[in-house]
């Protein structure tokens, strides 16, 4: 692990105060917590499964240090922990009883759910990594589905993360393939932040894009090795792991590791896309093939000369406020997703004059900007070659999605965001049904049926 790196990272952190990384490193779990809390008392929170490979241990290093302790948190065995809301009530409904700071022993959705009830109980908490399967670890806010709408909720991120190698590895490969996937879609994300940094929308911050940007291509280099057990790749995604999560918390925003590719993850897994699989199918395996997906947009939209548009006839077509909302309203009628998609797609809907000015910033700025985004991204066909290497799904098919579906996914993905992302840039430069539709024509990349 480059120790430097990642001390540079905390040092523009707000929240996160220690990262310790390494094999053995459950051994130091007493002085870590220590050094977070001084001498407040603890809750260990698992489940059945990372209590069995983790949990335990910590719990019983925390009692011989002598650290005073409240009964462990389980959540009930035989059922996958969702991150959802109700999740988050129950436990904060159990962290009234006490005051204790809990510790997280887990990943993702477990993370998430002790993150966002430890602040709504106003208190800290730290976690122990049990698998190197997303970036959420060191994010700030959490990943909350509720009232049928996945969202961002807002909430620190953990004093401290600890992540014992030794219990990385012997995670089911899977997982270790999610963060894989997870991880590669920061290359899509940085080039939708090019996007809206040229035209004036979000600026990118140089140091925050370093954190995620400049260990990226390294860690994601040797997916093979990877998936073959190598101990050096496995720490090398860890790191990167753990930069794109301090990336977003130096930030307070996902924008850093978050662009289009994850609003199709995200639209996916509102709308219960492989929910019914146990366990559920993994979020950074719905990243990956969104990356496929905009990488191949991308291919497309960098053949066309966006500095010749017809500007004029683009603001007299461009719809107004009210035709926007129906069409969001028609393209989702899931309860709740519906109005949420109202609402962010109204949040960076702009009138047709503004639309022309940003169409002539545009123009003046393509060809740079071209250049930029060629030299940021990969080619689709090598993103799915390296996500499978990795052992991660490349298709929407291997999702369960039908090619229409998945086509559909382009257009509604656009909605459930805010974010301005290349999909934004298809839309208003007019090119968005001609390059989708390119995609799946005869010769196009999507020709098989995805």
């Amino acid at each position: 692990m480059d120790d430097g790196r990642v001390s540079a990272a905390l040092a523009e952190a707000t929240d996160t105060a220690q990262v310790v990384i390494g094999p053995g490193a459950l051994a130091s779990v007493a002085e870590v917590v220590g050094r977070s809390v001084a001498d407040r008392p603890v809750v260990v929170v698992a489940d059945a499964t990372t209590w069995r490979v983790a949990g335990e241990q910590v719990a019983r290093r925390l009692e011989a240090a002598g650290r005073a302790t409240e009964q462990p948190y389980l959540f009930p065995p035989g059922s996958f922990v969702l991150a959802t809301y109700d999740n988050v009530e129950r436990l904060r409904q159990a962290l009234t009883g006490h005051d204790a700071v809990p510790v997280a022993v887990g990943s993702g959705s477990l993370n998430d759910i002790v993150k966002r009830a430890a602040h709504e109980a106003g208190r800290p908490y730290l976690v122990v990594a049990t698998a190197a399967s997303m970036d959420g670890y060191t994010a700030f806010g959490a990943a909350i589905t509720r009232d049928g709408y996945k969202q961002t909720m807002t909430c620190p991120a953990p004093r401290a993360v600890l992540a014992d190698l030794e219990v990385l590895a012997g995670a089911p490969p899977e997982m270790t393939a999610s963060g894989y996937g997870d991880l590669l879609g920061k290359v899509t994300a940085g080039a939708d932040w090019l996007v809206a940094d040229a035209l004036g929308v979000e600026p990118v911050d140089a140091r925050v894009w370093e954190l995620v940007q400049g260990p990226l291509r390294a860690v994601v280099g040797r997916p093979g090795d990877l998936a073959g057990g190598d101990p050096d790749a496995l720490e090398r995604l860890v790191e990167g792991l753990v930069m794109s999560g301090l990336a977003m918390q130096a930030h307070a925003s996902s924008r850093p590791a978050s662009g289009a590719e994850h609003q199709f993850s995200h639209l996916w897994e509102m709308e219960g896309l492989g929910h019914d699989r146990r366990p559920p199918l993994s979020h950074g395996f719905k990243v990956g093939v969104g990356t496929v997906a905009i990488a191949a947009l991308y291919e497309r939209l960098l053949e066309r000369d966006l500095a010749a548009l017809d500007v004029e006839a683009l603001r007299r077509a461009w719809p107004g406020p009210e035709e926007a909302e129906a069409a969001v309203r028609a393209a989702h009628t899931t309860p709740g997703l519906d109005e949420a998609a109202v609402a962010e797609t109204m949040a960076k809907y702009v009138d047709a004059d503004t639309l022309a000015r940003r169409l002539a910033r545009l123009a003046g700025r393509w060809p740079g900007l071209r250049d930029r985004l060629r030299a940021q991204l990969l080619p689709a066909e090598r993103v799915r070659e390296l996500l499978a290497a990795a052992g991660c799904p490349t298709r929407p098919s291997e999702l369960g999605l039908t090619a229409s579906a998945f086509r559909d996914t382009y257009h509604r993905a656009r909605m459930i965001r805010r974010r301005y992302t290349v999909l934004d840039l298809a839309a208003e430069t007019g090119t968005f049904d001609e390059l989708v539709d390119a995609l799946f024509a005869p010769g196009g990349f999507w020709a098989d049926g995805a």
